[in-house]
């Protein structure tokens, strides 16, 4: 039974952290001193051989964490500095307690401006969970420091800079080797600008009592690759291709055959019995040479789609589609057939020209930008707090909806949403939505239901990417990922020997 890792909202951490305050006899400095300590422990894990550390802190509790820190590693008898702007010492009565006790072992402060490139690891005490604003501008040059220096940068709790409820990045954000999160993972550094300041997550859960967590619903769940083994099971002995599922894929218009293409071969490799392809005429003697195994057929018009509609259990549309008269006519028809539906691409466009709500099992896969239109508003906003979207588009359009990008989402109305930990900037290439519609599309005929399909199906392509990029993320097509779409789709096959 695969568990995933749960996401806590801004608020859901600090309600877990007051009850685990009381629980643990009402003295938050305990709980400070165990997230000092905890952070102290994994630098000596990653960072050995660090003899010269800076701590860069701010005025909250997030400095008096990295107060405790530098006042251990004093202790430990390394060279240690904490560093804060003028005027940017300690503040709350906690991180005032912390600073008095590392002042009292001999420890030293410097102000900000002062040389941060001469140091084995600087700790990011900036900023908690808190923030949503850019940074000012005196905390954001020291950021800009930190970023410049080339040292190896472990953050407490969150990058500094970085909203770690939206995963936005407002303003300037410190990059991080590793971040470390307290007690709860948090939401916002599982998707959207956060990946690229975070680095490594590492939890830390401070040993507080279970009961203050599990008091408070998770907002959302990470997904990581090893769902993939413990869900996608075996097959019975006895089967036959019909038990796997038929997939209609329709797309290719002039042009565009390579799309729908891909969308197919991705569908027989991840394990679809049949599957069927609805295209231009001039595309099916392409299709048919370099997979024999898919069943093209040519649509000119829409007189003989309707049978391949009824004759497919899922029907996989968009991928090279385009929005023209023949798009349009294919498109109407799928909409008002009844049956499971993976929509993507220019399947999408149309969608926002001509909205509707779905009353069967429907996945939409929208990267951002196709959000936006769906939504009404622009590409940033969208980023801005991507699982608002994720979770906007589910409900208008009472549809399970894959929002594509770092940290993919994947929501549904009354379902907890999840994120994908899984993917690499290779991906940022032509022709892999098409491949993850495949995919999707595929999982959907063998039997899971559009939630778990779209999930599955989202972590399986995201898997098979980062599996090969192990030669390299630039230059990967979506081409490459089809041998390890294969072979991660039997992942369960490997957890039963």
């Amino acid at each position: 039974m695969y568990a995933p890792l749960l996401l806590h909202d801004t608020a859901s951490a600090r309600m877990i952290d007051a009850q685990a305050t009381q629980l643990l006899g009402g003295d938050p400095y305990v709980l400070m001193q165990r997230a000092g300590l905890a952070a102290w422990e994994l630098l000596q894990q990653r960072w050995p051989q660090a003899r010269r550390i800076a701590v860069v802190c701010g005025t909250g509790n997030n400095g008096g964490d990295g107060y405790v820190l530098a006042r251990l590693a004093k202790l430990a008898g390394r060279q240690v500095r904490v560093v804060h702007r003028e005027g940017g010492g300690p503040v709350s009565e906690l991180a005032q307690r912390a600073c008095t006790d590392y002042l009292a072992r001999g420890g030293r402060i410097e102000l900000f401006p002062c040389a941060l490139d001469g140091e084995d690891v600087i700790v990011d005490a900036l900023f908690g969970i808190g923030l949503n604003r850019p940074p000012e501008a005196d905390t954001a040059a020291m950021i800009e420091a930190v970023n410049r220096s080339g040292v190896p940068v472990l953050a407490l709790d969150v990058p500094s800079g970085v909203d770690a409820e939206h995963g936005a990045r407002p303003g300037v954000a410190i990059r991080a080797q590793i971040t470390l999160q307290f007690i709860v993972a948090h939401l916002g550094l599982h998707t959207g600008d956060a990946l690229e300041q975070v680095g490594e997550r590492v939890l830390a859960t401070l040993d507080v009592p279970a009961s203050a967590v599990e008091a408070l619903a998770p907002r959302a769940e990470s997904w990581a690759a090893a769902a993939l083994g413990a869900t996608l099971r075996p097959r019975r002995r006895n089967t036959h291709k019909g038990e796997s599922g038929r997939v209609l894929c329709i797309g290719g218009n002039e042009g565009s055959g390579g799309a729908i293409m891909l969308s197919a071969e991705a569908a027989l490799r991840s394990g679809a019995g049949l599957v069927g392809v609805a295209t231009r005429a001039r595309h099916v003697a392409p299709l048919l040479a370099r997979c024999p195994e898919v069943m093209a057929r040519a649509v000119e018009d829409g007189a003989v789609l309707p049978p391949l509609l009824r004759q497919s259990d899922v029907v996989a549309i968009g991928p090279g589609l385009g929005q023209d008269d023949w798009a349009r006519v294919l498109w109407q028809m799928t909409m008002d057939a009844p049956g499971a539906k993976v929509i993507d691409a220019d399947a999408l466009n149309l969608l926002a020209t001509t909205p509707r709500r779905f009353d069967a099992d429907v996945v939409l896969t929208p990267h951002p930008g196709e959000a936006a239109r769906l939504l009404g508003m622009s590409n940033a906003q969208v980023q801005r707090d991507r699982l608002a979207a994720a979770e906007s588009l589910a409900a208008n359009f009472n549809a399970v909806v894959v929002l594509k990008g770092a940290g993919t989402i994947v929501s549904a109305p009354g379902r907890m949403p999840r994120m994908i930990d899984a993917g690499n900037p290779g991906m940022a290439v032509g022709g892999m939505g098409d491949l993850l519609t495949g995919v999707i599309a595929s999982l959907r005929a063998q039997g899971h239901d559009a939630f778990e399909a779209a999930t599955l199906g989202a972590l399986l392509h995201s898997a098979a990417a980062d599996e090969a990029a192990l030669e390299g993320e630039r230059g990967l097509l979506p081409t490459d990922l089809l041998p390890a779409l294969r072979r991660l789709a039997n992942a369960g096959d490997w957890n039963e020997a």
